[in-house]
């Protein structure tokens, strides 16, 4: 049963960029359940402690957050969802502390990573990394961190008091993290897709996956992802995830059909609408 007030699994904590990116797709009524690994977040959709899960499933600097796409397989939870969250990353500390005053900066590694020309230009600050970027903005205020800043949205400077000293330290101003929205069976719904995750295996033989391809092409269906990922104790057995987009539905049904007859294992993670805005 989905309660009033959507329950979101996300992980970290709030003010996160998983939270942001769940406020962006269910609006900010929702009640976040903070979830110390991604693992953990499908646990709690499992066990009927949220309705919802909001993850991270690839970074347009950072790229795929791989070990996410076997959870996927694995909880064989429906994808009913995407998000895609510009991430923009500030300086932030307690009011009152100054620029000179820093000697520590904190945040999660791939964060930090985002930052490391304008974090190059100040050697003297030390950089610890963290697990979540709101987290360390969080740290700062519990503790009254005078001489440390955090590296975080806007969400975690509101949400914890901080004054935003730096905005925009990130090195790439066009960095995106795409997020999936996951549901239990029952919650799913019909939507009107037209866009859909894919999970297969093709056999080992020259052109066994070209043939899937040349089948996606011929029904004009867009595929906009592929990654694949080593079957775990297989050698040279592959799963392929291929991510594939249609404007007719017939295109999408009429492709599925004829890729059912070369593939195996072959499972349907979501069908769901894209995601649209100006980017």
């Amino acid at each position: 049963m989905t309660h009033k007030t959507p329950r979101v699994a996300i992980q970290g904590i709030r003010a996160s960029f998983h939270e942001e990116a769940a406020f962006k797709f269910f609006g900010e009524d929702i009640q976040t359940i903070e979830c110390n690994s991604f693992k953990q977040t499908f646990e709690a959709l499992k066990n009927g402690e949220a309705d919802y899960v909001v993850m991270a499933i690839e970074n347009s600097i950072a790229g795929s957050l791989l070990p996410n796409y076997s959870l996927l397989l694995n909880y064989n939870f429906p994808v009913v969802g995407e998000v895609y969250l510009p991430i923009q990353l500030h300086l932030m500390a307690l009011p009152g502390v100054a620029f000179e005053d820093i000697k520590v900066a904190m945040s999660h590694p791939i964060a930090i990573r985002q930052c490391v020309d304008f974090l190059d230009e100040y050697p003297q600050i030390k950089v610890i990394e963290s697990n979540d970027t709101a987290a360390c903005a969080k740290r700062i205020r519990e503790e009254q961190l005078t001489d440390t800043v955090a590296i975080a949205n806007t969400l975690a400077a509101k949400l914890y008091g901080l004054e935003i000293l730096e905005r925009r330290i990130e090195s790439n101003k066009k960095n995106f993290t795409r997020f999936l929205i996951l549901t239990t069976h029952d919650n799913a719904g019909k939507v009107e897709a037209n866009k859909a995750s894919l999970c297969f295996q093709v056999s080992n033989e020259v052109g066994s996956l070209a043939k899937v391809l040349n089948i996606l092409a011929e029904e004009g269906v867009n595929m906009s992802k592929i990654q694949s990922m080593p079957v775990l104790g297989k050698r040279n057995e592959y799963n392929f995830y291929v991510d594939v987009e249609w404007t007719e539905q017939k295109q999408y049904d009429a492709s599925l059909r004829q890729i059912l007859k070369y593939t195996h294992n072959f499972n349907i993670l979501g069908e769901y609408k894209r995601y649209e805005e100006n980017l």
